[in-house]
């Protein structure tokens, strides 16, 4: 049997179902790893042999996992020369932020590869371990570039599901028969007013002005005729 080139680290059993990501990471590239409980605060004795050990049993990298006050991974990071990934685990009241301030807020010189809370946090450490290991194992490298393109299909099958879904979900609307549009209306060319020519009958006669007879003209008589 190979020996192990990773190691995980975790600070109780409780972590198990999150750090187990990390391993199921490793195998998938086919890199041996060990795994095991160890507190910073209840075992810390365990803790340091631990890590000034590591290098001498083959181990190539540190996953240190833990939640609360999560200092496990820099206590390890501080015992030994090999990489330390630490994964903060949302296990206390806080949801994880006390993880991951501890893991990540270490003081210059002992630095911890911070990966995010919880179970992507584990599985991203397991593929970073792998890309270290990667760098002098070419079998390692050439896993994780059919990895990189099984993602990437992955993905590509998502969204051709999703846009077959969308498609039966809202089918396209029969097309009813086209509407014809009504002609346009042409104005008819305007017509030149011409002038009315008066009929010579339809012309009015002028009317005549009657004179008013002043009293005392009457006509005088000669008198009687004999």
């Amino acid at each position: 049997m190979a020996k192990p080139l990773v190691g995980i680290l975790m600070g109780s059993d409780s972590d198990l179902p999150v750090m187990q990501e990390a391993g199921a990471m490793l195998q998938e590239f086919g890199i041996e790893y060990e795994m095991t409980i160890a507190s910073a605060h209840r075992t810390p004795m365990k803790v340091l042999e631990y890590s000034l050990t590591a290098e001498k049993r083959g181990l190539k990298v540190i996953i240190a996992g833990a939640g609360w006050a999560a200092h496990l991974a820099g206590v390890v990071a501080s015992q030994t020369t090999l990489p330390v990934i630490g994964v903060p685990i949302d296990s206390s009241p806080l949801k994880g932020l006390d993880a991951l301030l501890a893991t990540a807020q270490m003081p210059g010189g002992v630095p911890v590869a911070t990966m995010s809370l919880g179970k992507s946090g584990a599985k991203n450490a397991g593929v970073f371990a792998a890309q270290i290991i990667a760098v002098s194992d070419v079998k390692v490298a050439n896993r994780l570039k059919v990895f990189k393109v099984e993602m990437e299909l992955d993905v590509e099958d998502k969204a051709r599901r999703l846009v077959a879904l969308m498609s039966i979900a809202t089918p396209a609307k029969a097309a009813g028969p086209a509407k014809v549009s009504a002609p346009a209306k042409v104005a008819a060319p305007a017509m030149k007013a011409e002038p009315l020519i008066e009929s010579p009958s339809a012309k009015k006669k002028p009317r005549r002005r009657r004179r008013k007879k002043k009293p005392g003209s009457a006509a005088t008589t000669l008198g009687p005729v004999e």
